[in-house]
């Protein structure tokens, strides 16, 4: 189980590198292009997908290091095991929403195949598919939790960042 979710965990970061150095590459191009005559007109476009799949892998990267928007100030003022009990009520409906949502995302990923994007005429089920990308890292990340807080006696609380380690 761990070595799973360690593999998500490194492609899940992968792909944010992989989509900030696209929005790096591409936003540069779009400033150098202004400065010296007009910008390539397909930079705004590509600007926007590598932020949506930026946003689609960091999601679940951010449900595990608690940089999502959490109520701590109420959960763990509670008495006894009441904030445990909330952070695994809080990851099992994570995971049952995501995975509940997972099929219509999948149905709005079909249809992108249908259209093109005007300026890179990419086929936008390669867009439209962040949008499931990021209910399953959402959910991926959350079914760790609850497996880790029923089965290896888990806290539940987020993980240490690495930058404040």
């Amino acid at each position: 189980m761990a070595r799973i979710e360690s593999f998500v965990y490194a492609a899940c970061r992968i792909g944010v590198g992989v989509s900030f150095f696209v929005l790096i590459v591409t936003v540069l191009t779009q400033v150098l292009g202004r400065t010296f005559g007009s910008s390539p007109i397909w930079t705004e476009e590509l600007t926007r997908f590598a932020m949506l799949y930026m946003v689609a892998f960091g999601a679940g990267l951010s449900l595990r290091s608690g940089d999502l928007v959490n109520v701590d100030v109420a959960c763990e003022n509670t008495p006894g095991n009441w904030p445990w009990r909330l952070r695994l009520i809080s990851a099992t409906m994570t995971a049952m929403l995501c995975a509940y949502l997972i099929l219509p995302a999948w149905k709005y990923v079909s249809i992108g195949a249908m259209q093109t994007s005007p300026a890179m005429t990419l086929r936008m089920d390669f867009v439209h598919f962040t949008v499931f990308g990021l209910l399953v890292t959402l959910l991926l990340f959350s079914a760790f939790r609850v497996i880790r807080m029923v089965f290896a006696g888990d806290d539940g609380k987020a993980d240490v960042r690495e930058d404040l380690v």
